[in-house]
Order: C-alpha cells, then structure tokens, then sequence
C-alpha cells in the first residue's frame, strides 16, 4: 500500500539529521477527492479580475462564511484571496459540516468553460488528511 508508515531501526532523531523535516512529514499529508462542482456566483463579483488570471490546476482555498442567504454557506477564494464565489447551495451542507467540525478542504480548479458570455468553472472538491 502506498504512503505507508513502517517501522525501522532507525530512531525520529537520526532521521531529522539525515533529511530536512519537511521531507518527513509531508508524504503523511494526502488531499482525498470528494466532489466535482462548479464555482456559483461569479456574475455576482465586484472585480471580475480574478475570473481573468486563474487557470486549470490553480489550488483554491474554502472559507465558511456568515451569510444570511445561506447558513451553509462556503466561499471560494483564489491564490491571493480574492473571492470567486462559492460553493453551490444545493452541494455545501456536507462540506460546511466536515469544516465546521475543523476539517480542512481546499478547492482545485478542473475546467473552465465559456458559456453564454460567462465563465463556467469546474471545481474539485478535496479534503485535506493528515
């Protein structure tokens, strides 16, 4: 099985002398794919510059947010924080509840596809396992 842990001769400080710490730790990190969606609200945003820069594979970060149009509600933010909008309504409750429960889950960018004059943008869904 990949990314196993097994154990070794070796003691956790001989190790961290033989290889930096990051190098490690960060096999343990995977990202599980849940869902594939799309971005809602995009003819909703102020600036539409960020819609402009981003790009297939670009990583998203998701945020839950007060909103008094929707308890479950989940922003959709880019590489520098800009909004893009969010996850739709009708798929959020699950992801709201894994976040609120302090699971992490970040976003990545799968297709963009103009539609209409507009810009629809396909998403998956990961949650962050450590």
């Amino acid at each position: 099985m990949a990314n196993e842990l097994t154990v070794s001769g070796e003691n956790a400080v001989a190790l961290s002398e033989q290889f930096d710490l990051g190098t490690l730790i960060k096999p343990l990190k995977q990202e599980i794919h849940l869902f594939d969606t799309f971005i809602a609200g995009t003819t909703h945003l102020e600036d539409e510059t960020p819609l402009k820069e981003i790009k297939v594979g670009d990583e998203l970060s998701l945020k839950r947010e007060q909103n008094r149009f929707d308890d479950n509600a989940i922003l959709i933010l880019d590489a520098q924080g800009r909004k893009l909008g969010y996850v739709p309504e009708k798929d959020n409750i699950i992801f709201a509840r894994l976040m609120d429960a302090g699971k992490r889950l970040i976003g990545k960018i799968s297709k963009i596809t103009p539609k209409a004059g507009l810009l629809q943008i396909s998403i998956g869904i990961y949650l962050v396992d450590f």
